[in-house]
């Protein structure tokens, strides 16, 4: 069965290297995309797109109706969900299956097994994967955290049944902060998740994070395709990744393979999956976690091992074996006989950096705007997956990611140096970056540690070589690192116009380009008329438009756009000259949507506390009042602002 017109669920970098291995395999490869992203990149490298009208992620590519119908209007054999959104959703998986289309990934009955963090322990359990200590079920009450705290000890964890990235995460340290983090991790997994339901384990306080890459057949087969450390995040948010994870002895290694490969294996696993854990300094070692999904990171993965996962996922959809799947890539190095479904041997080394439109020296808060100019780093063993290029307007609406830097070398240390340079070379301007973090953590003798002898490819070397864990970034680094120093472009407070703006028309999933003058921008209402007027006024009625307001909409709010008809830039807030503006104006510090208040217009306020919420790329920024006074509220939930406009003033009192 061949899978020729593939469908891709998904957005930005992601999409580009699906995209990609589309075309690698010659295939036909489908976008759907929301109205902020009708001139992404992604949309313009598809051979088809298809817009899903609307602007957020809930109307567009969290909207299973919107993108199972688009894929049956685009007659494609299968759907690939890439990571996030609706890539571990099993009724978005059954959906397309229903719809008589291939899903490439692991079954709806896979994806709900092992989603569950509950059911995924007790599979770890039953094939004996090393785990903390921690409960099969879910707990209901703080009197049942508490006896397990007396019997297993502190500290301990209380984590959502369906959670992930750090939400519904609450570490206890003293019994007396057992109640409120049980009803906090509740209330925070019933929002974020729609089920409050927690479970509970022994926390590991200094532990790296540690994954097995696997790949899993229709026939019941599955096979480790290597390790990644993913040890360095902020706010359970993964920054750096690597492979094959450093500093593990072989045993250590071959356990995590083995563990990850009998639960794969007894959930009947088929697909790219991965499999995480934690690793403590004392050597334990504890399951958290499958992820139904091609990972961020899988690059690192791809690059020392020769096997293009994506394409893997393809054939295994298809109903290739893994053992073809795997002599085929290690062909290439012609070390593994064909069939073989040993685990994969690593060549040299790999490191990831995720490329993300956020400004370390103010806190990692993600910056959208418009991608003036991308300098790319190249040269042997580098790779760059972005999701832009210059000129792409970064949205509001998605997340902050922009692109990855993948690079490659023999060993460690001479991957080290290499990222150095290839860092280097990277320029984007237009928005902020966090390409200093990056160099700053490159510098950071805990990261660079080299085993004993000088080898940095092989065994654990010194127990305290490597100092880096999970919350190394916010306990080690950032607390002595000069919040300044770590700026990387900055960001448009005034965006220029742009001589014109791009509409496009749909016609049977093909684009076609008009242009816009820059000063209607601030026209939406005739941007709307407009839209209305063109729909279906081609061939057959069957055209769509991409939604012009929706575009002129996201490249305003990013700030690429002036908001006046001369196509001047205009000042929202009233106060045009930042030098005349009073020493209380509350300035937003990102471009984004004020979520709401938190001081009552006429409030009295400290100076230092937080009075507004701003919204952008799915992190929440407080803005504190500049000075103690009196609340002037201007800005109002809902509106849409930019960096450094102001939302309101603090009287002085």
């Amino acid at each position: 069965m061949r899978l020729n017109r593939i469908l891709i669920a998904n957005r930005g970098e992601i999409a580009v290297r699906i995209i990609h291995a589309c075309h690698d395999t010659g295939r036909t490869a489908i976008a759907v995309y929301a109205d902020p992203d009708a001139d992404a990149l992604f949309v313009h490298l598809a051979d088809e797109a298809y817009a899903l009208g609307g602007e957020t992620s809930k109307d567009t590519y969290l909207n299973i109706e919107a993108i199972v119908a688009a894929a049956r209007k685009a007659h494609a054999d299968a759907v690939h969900p890439g990571y996030g959104f609706l890539s571990e959703n099993a009724d978005f998986a059954q959906a397309v299956i229903d719809a008589e289309m291939t899903w490439i990934g692991p079954s709806p009955d896979t994806i709900r097994m092992l989603g569950s963090k509950v059911e995924a322990r007790r599979i770890a359990a039953e094939v004996g994967a090393p785990m903390a200590p921690g409960t099969t079920a879910p707990v209901h009450d703080p009197k049942e955290v508490v006896a397990f705290a007396r019997e297993h000890g502190l500290p301990l964890a209380i984590k959502a049944v369906y959670g992930g990235g750090g939400r519904g995460l609450k570490v206890v340290h003293e019994l007396k902060d057992v109640e409120e983090a049980f009803l906090s991790a509740t209330h925070e997994a019933e929002v974020a998740f729609g089920n409050g339901d927690c479970f509970i384990e022994r926390f590991l306080a200094r532990p790296r994070h540690v994954e097995v890459q696997v790949l899993g057949d229709l026939d019941g087969r599955v096979v480790a395709v290597g390790t990644r450390d993913c040890s360095l995040q902020r706010r359970n948010q993964k920054l750096i990744e690597e492979a094959p994870a450093p500093f593990l002895s072989p045993e250590t290694t071959t356990r995590l393979e083995r563990a990850a490969v009998a639960i794969c294996e007894r959930a009947g696993y088929a697909s790219a999956g991965t499999v995480e854990f934690l690793v403590d300094p004392d050597g334990t070692m504890s399951f958290m976690e499958v992820n139904t999904r091609i990972q961020v990171e899988h690059p690192v993965t791809e690059v020392t091992t020769g096997v293009d996962l994506v394409a893997a996922q393809f054939a295994i959809a298809e109903g290739a074996s893994v053992g073809e799947v795997i002599a085929k890539a290690t062909g290439v190095f012609g070390d593994s006989p064909a069939g073989a479904i040993t685990p994969i041997p690593a060549h040299g080394h790999a490191i990831e950096f995720r490329i993300n439109a956020e400004d370390p020296s103010r806190g990692f808060v993600p910056f959208p705007g418009v991608v003036e100019s991308l300098r790319t780093p190249s040269g042997p063993g580098v790779r760059f997956d972005t999701g832009v290029a210059a000129g792409s307007i970064v949205p509001d609406q998605f997340d902050s990611m922009l692109a990855k830097l993948i690079v490659w070398a023999p060993t460690r240390e001479e991957c080290l140096v290499r990222a150095r340079r290839a860092l280097a070379e990277l320029r984007i301007d237009g928005v902020p970056t966090v390409k200093a973090f990056d160099e700053r953590v490159l510098a950071d003798p805990d990261f660079t540690a080299i085993a004993d002898g000088g080898e940095s490819d092989g065994g654990e070397g010194e127990p305290d070589a490597f100092r880096v864990y999970t919350r190394w970034i916010e306990e080690v680094l950032l607390p002595h690192v000069d919040a300044a120093t770590l700026a990387s472009g900055s960001p448009k407070s005034r965006g220029v116009a742009p001589r014109n703006v791009t509409m496009w028309i749909e016609l049977d999933g093909k684009r076609m380009r008009l242009g816009v003058p820059a000063g209607l921008a601030g026209l939406v209402g005739m941007a709307d008329a407009l839209t209305g007027s063109l729909s279906g006024s081609a061939v057959g009625g069957t055209a769509e438009t991409a939604g012009l307001a929706g575009l002129l909409a996201a490249a305003n709010r990013a700030g690429g756009i002036s908001g006046g008809p001369s196509g001047n830039p205009s000042e929202a807030s009233g106060f045009p000259d930042s030098t005349a503006r009073p020493a209380g104006a509350i300035v937003s510090t990102i471009t984004g949507t004020v979520v709401r208040w938190l001081a009552d217009d006429g409030a009295t306020v400290a100076a230092g506390d937080p009075v507004v919420v701003v919204e952008a790329m799915k992190m929440e920024t407080e803005i504190a009042a500049p000075v103690a006074g009196t609340v002037r509220r201007q800005a109002k939930p809902g509106d849409a602002v930019r960096f450094d406009d102001v939302l309101g003033e603090v009287v002085p009192s």
